[in-house]
């Protein structure tokens, strides 16, 4: 019997996080890994309490934005901020963690997770921004989209 590798064990967590997304356009699940440990989970869409899209409509639908434009236009959280933020809320530091998200970081979250002192990014789709990948490069931070 073959065992999937960990790359893969820890995508498909991602992709199941992603799963409770709240997001119109774009369904995101991130983790948080650290010496085979999941420290903290996040997926996008509105803060804790507030409407969600899935009831009340896509803001930048409304707007008529297109993707990866005006990141601040949209009530959602990106599913990278969220696992800062459960990290930060539960006193869990990620510093030294491997990201695994289901699709590329943007550059907001890109250098976000350059300050949170990560040391790996595992991606399963691509986005296009150059700037982040750059960043990334320049932080000597390993950056690899997953072929599953």
């Amino acid at each position: 019997m073959d065992r999937i590798s960990w790359n893969e064990y820890y995508m498909r967590i991602a992709q199941l996080v992603a799963e409770r997304s709240t997001c119109l356009r774009r369904k995101v699940g991130a983790i948080a890994v650290k010496e085979k440990r999941i420290l903290a989970t996040g997926y996008n869409g509105a803060p804790a309490g507030l409407p969600h899209c899935l009831d009340i409509g896509c803001l930048r639908e409304q707007l008529k934005i297109p993707s990866g434009q005006r990141h601040e236009l949209c009530r959602g959280l990106h599913a990278e901020q969220n696992v800062i933020i459960q990290a930060a809320v539960h006193g869990v530091s990620i510093a030294g963690a491997t990201i695994y998200c289901t699709t590329q970081p943007c550059l907001i979250c890109t250098k976000m997770l350059i300050n949170c002192g990560i040391t790996a990014i595992y991606f399963a789709e691509g986005y296009p921004d150059d700037l982040a990948q750059e960043m990334l490069q320049e932080a000597g931070i390993k950056f690899e989209r997953l072929n599953l």
